[in-house]
């Protein structure tokens, strides 16, 4: 099972379009039998340009969302294994960031991580500005929900992760490492990719589509 998330800006058709996701989904099930992980595209946005930085702040429930609902809607409509180790949650950029959010703060919602070209934190161009805008100016709220700090004060020796990021991403390239080693730090079975390419599709729907086996062997979908 995997729950998947554009960046932002970005919607849901933007992993059926430009990622293609129909024909990748169609290409692994063909070479294991019919087998492919369960996919639901999910919006953590509402609008295209919102930055909901993937909390329950000011800005919205979105955590919750996440973590509670889109689950509960899954679990109702469609016949999947209900165990976190079998739920992967991955993304694009903000969906990337919001994965690792997810990971760490849902972990027994989500067991495996699959971050393509995150973040090392949520923001919204600053650090204050953050805080001040979704936190009411409380740093420690910030720090609650943080995934650095989160893994600097937790281990998740039961989460499998992997991190992807672009070699010419010079920009998202070193955050994606950073979290990177605070996961391994934290724990995590960690797993680090990189991929030609920058911050753009010649990077994340490889992300993706290269993790599948991965992520497949690691759920138990595949061996």
């Amino acid at each position: 099972m995997i729950v998947l998330m554009a960046g932002q800006p970005g919607s849901p058709d933007d992993w059926i379009n430009s990622g293609r996701l129909v024909d990748m989904m169609n290409t692994f099930a063909a070479a294991h039998r019919g087998l492919a992980p369960v996919v639901v595209v999910v919006d953590p946005l509402g609008k295209q340009f919102a930055n909901t930085l993937c909390v329950d702040s000011k800005l919205g429930n979105v955590q919750s969302y996440l973590a509670a609902d889109v689950p509960a809607w899954i679990r109702s409509h469609l016949q999947v294994a209900t165990d976190r180790t079998s739920w992967i949650v991955s993304g694009i950029s903000f969906g990337g960031t919001c994965s690792l959010q997810l990971g760490v703060n849902a972990p027994d919602v989500y067991g495996v991580v699959n971050d393509i070209s995150g973040q090392d934190a949520p923001t919204l161009g600053s650090t204050k500005k953050t805080v001040d805008t979704a936190f009411g100016g409380d740093p420690a709220a910030f720090a609650a929900v943080n995934p650095l700090d989160v893994m600097a004060r937790k281990r998740f020796p039961d989460t499998k992760a992997a991190f992807i990021a672009g070699s010419d991403d010079k920009t998202y390239g070193p955050q994606q490492r950073k979290v990177y080693e605070a996961a391994v730090k934290a724990g995590m079975r960690a797993e680090w990719v990189e991929l030609p390419g920058g911050h753009s599709w010649q990077v994340w729907r490889p992300g993706l589509e290269r993790q599948l086996p991965w992520l497949s062997r690691e759920t138990g979908l595949i061996r």
